[in-house]
Formats: structure tokens, sequence, C-alpha cells
């Protein structure tokens, strides 16, 4: 409560500060360019003493800025990192289009409100450029894996980084249904991104609001053996190293 009350308070001494020092400035300003338009020709205003004030004002500006990143900062600190510091090493899910690449393997999760006839899957790089599209055959409704192996269009291979997908689908009579991308893994880290917090999914930074789902991350038992929370899947090639494959909810 009362941290509570000391934000609310800083907030408010902030938004104070940010007001008075709008009025002073276009004071500032008005004062400066009357004096400028009378002054004595003579005996003009000396260039160094208006240098100094300009620093003096840009100087109290950018002080205010910075507290309002402070501000934020304290805020993420005492709420989102630190509940999102408790996700690492779980299995979560999140309403995300992007995943890493990362030794030739990344992989989505995507859904199929309905069945489909026609559905084109796109990877595109960090400008948003195209740079692999495939055609999946299992275009059943509900939600499908699909891996990628890092080739492009053209046959090369993609260098590691952060890659989003794009889904775009029709039924039989030429109707857009409506489709959804989620970004599966466990969680490896958790940090501060320009005053928001971010959690790291599959090598991607993805905001930590966005996820929907968490639960206990696959064991590995005696022998190598993986339980997973789920592991009823069924593969479907839609290319020799490109897969397809329906996911369990």
């Amino acid at each position: 409560m009362v941290d509570a009350v000391s934000s609310s308070n800083a907030a408010a001494a902030s938004g104070t500060g940010r007001a008075r020092l709008a009025e002073n400035f276009d004071t500032f300003l008005s004062l400066l360019t009357t004096q400028l338009k009378n002054q004595d020709p003579l005996a003009p205003m000396d260039s160094t003493q208006f240098t100094q004030q300009l620093v003096q004002m840009t100087g109290v500006e950018q002080q205010l800025l910075t507290n309002d990143l402070l501000e934020k900062l304290v805020a993420n600190t005492g709420s989102g990192i630190s509940t999102a510091v408790s996700l690492i090493g779980k299995e979560v899910r999140a309403d995300s289009d992007q995943a890493a690449l990362s030794g030739g393997k990344a992989e989505w999760v995507y859904k199929l409100d309905r069945a489909a006839t026609d559905v084109k899957v796109e990877v595109l790089d960090s400008k948003g450029r195209v740079v692999q599209t495939l055609a999946p055959t299992d275009n059943t409704a509900g939600e499908h894996t699909f891996k990628w192996n890092g080739k492009t269009a053209n046959g090369s291979s993609a260098p590691d980084g952060v890659y989003s997908l794009r889904v775009t689908a029709k039924d039989s009579g030429g109707a857009t249904v409506p489709t959804g991308i989620i970004a599966q893994g466990v969680v490896t880290g958790v940090q501060q991104v320009d005053g928001k917090t971010v959690v790291t999914i599959n090598g991607a930074q993805i905001p930590w609001e966005k996820i929907t789902l968490i639960r206990q991350a696959p064991t590995s038992e005696p022998g190598g053996a993986t339980t997973a929370s789920n592991n009823n899947s069924a593969t479907n090639n839609s290319d020799d190293e490109e897969t397809s494959t329906p996911a369990a909810a």
C-alpha cells in the first residue's frame, strides 16, 4: 500500500514538473524572441549566453524524460519481471509469430479455425522479406506444427536469427479461413527491453503478457525417454525437410 502511494506521489510530482517545464519553456521562448526583436543592433545579445540558456533548458527536459523511464523500470521491476522470473524452465505458449532459427531448426504452431483447401505458409526474415514459402498438405481444422530447416526458396541456408511466420488459408469456396500462430517452448530467460518485460522462448523475445498457457516442462525418464504433456501427433511431410505436423491441443 505504501509503495502504491509512493508511486502515485512520484507520478504526480513528475507530471507537475513536466507541466511547469512546458510553461517555463514557453515563457523562455517568448522572452527570448522579444529580446531578439528589440535588441540594440550596436550591442547584440551574447551568443555564448544564449547557447548556455538553451543547454540548461534542454538538460532539464532530458532529466524529466529520464525520470519517466525510471518510473517505468521501477513499475516493471515491482510487478512484471518479478512475476516473469518464475516462468524460467516452464513450458509456455504465447500469441506470437516469432521463433529463432538455430542450427538449421525453427518451429511454430499454427491454427486453422476450420478445414481449408488451400494453405500457404511463409517464413519472413527480420525485415519482413519472404525467404521460404510452403504449402502443407494437412489442412484439417485445429493446430499444426510447422518445422523449418532453414532452407530458403533458392536452396541456400538462412542465417541464424529470429524469423516470423505468416499463414494464409482459404476454403473450397474461396473464403478466407481465420488462422492463428502460437509460440511454444521452454522459457530460458527474462529481461527488460525498453522498459518492458520480455521472456525468451525458442530464442525469440516475446512480451510476457502474450503468454496464454503455462505448464511443467517435459522431464526425462531413466533410459532417455521423455515424458511430455502431449505426445499425440502425426507427421505429414509437405517437403523433404520442412514438415507440418498436427500439434496436440
